[in-house]
């Protein structure tokens, strides 16, 4: 993306903060709640698996990839796929400590990926009905995404399907950093549409912003326990913009410091301070480093596959 659409995004994004968020605030009481200490520390094995998501596939098919992989030391790794370029990596596995089939998606470097998504001409589409059956004219999903995540959505699909059956199962989480928690997003949908069954839960971490209105409302109606983790003044969630057709389901938990994090209420919160979009009202005031963690204590990307 050029210099000039660059601005031009972010001054769109600047002037709806401005002329939005203040006005909000005044009218809406503060509605977030404190997440305890003891809910936190149990987000830390999913961290980990979005950590591990990030090492070769050689060390993710025997489950050797260092502090990501000893702290979820018990995991029966199932099926590695990706290559780590065209198709991000991935893995599907049985956690006996969490009773759960985890699904977890690698992320990307997250410079490329706010360059990628505040360009301010991102298509939006709807997903396939061979891959999400009878799903509303209405939703729409990054394009980019959707094929990302047609790519390994079936063989997906077939392991944990399979997993089900072996273990005796039905509770299925889905997990991601980055791009790696917009996949996971999406397989939350793919997943309930495609094994009712199921149980269905969700770890993201710095997830951008996926679809339209109508898929966070689809999000929020499809019976799935949701939740998206964001970290300080990380810009990748506040991307791409609202004013560009893109809104987040609810979910939101905003780390703020060191054991200190809030559950925000609704949609893509815009109304109170300690959330994502007023902590970080325009790209200017985000930082990437913060888009890496930590997460309570927990990094995440490439550098950190040790």
């Amino acid at each position: 993306m050029g210099p000039l659409l660059f601005l031009l995004s972010a001054l769109s994004a600047l002037r709806f903060t401005v002329t939005e968020v203040p006005s909000l605030q005044l009218i809406h009481p503060r509605t977030i709640t404190q997440i305890s200490a003891s809910e936190l520390a149990g987000f830390a094995p999913y961290t980990q698996f979005a950590r591990a998501a990030y090492c070769p596939t050689d060390v993710l098919k025997t489950w050797t990839c260092g502090e990501a992989c000893q702290a979820n030391a018990d995991f029966e790794v199932a099926f590695v796929g990706g290559d780590g370029d065209d198709i991000q990596n991935y893995f599907v596995g049985y956690s006996p400590s969490l009773g759960a089939i985890i699904v977890t998606h690698e992320g990307t470097d997250p410079t490329q990926l706010e360059s990628d998504l505040t360009d301010i001409d991102i298509p939006l589409a709807k997903p396939s009905n061979a891959l999400f059956p009878g799903i509303s004219l209405s939703v729409e999903v990054h394009s980019g995404f959707l094929n990302e995540h047609a790519l390994s959505a079936r063989s997906i699909l077939a392991e944990v399907d399979s997993l089900m059956a072996s273990k005796g199962v039905n509770k299925i989480v889905a997990v991601g950093h980055s791009l790696g928690g917009a996949l996971a997003e999406i397989d939350t949908v793919f997943l309930r549409l495609n094994i009712p069954s199921a149980s269905i839960f969700a770890m993201t971490y710095g997830t951008p912003r996926v679809g339209n209105p109508a898929w966070a409302a689809l999000v929020d109606s499809s019976n799935v326990n949701f939740k998206r983790i964001d970290n300080k003044q990380d810009l990748i969630p506040i991307v791409p913009g609202r004013f560009l057709g893109f809104e987040h389901p609810a979910g939101e938990i905003h780390i703020l410091g060191a054991g200190d994090a809030v559950s925000c209420p609704g949609d893509d919160d815009a109304t109170d301070s300690d959330c994502q979009i007023a902590s970080v009202p325009t790209i200017f005031e985000g930082s990437i480093v913060d888009h890496l963690g930590p997460y309570e204590g927990i990094y995440l990307g490439t550098i950190y596959c040790t």
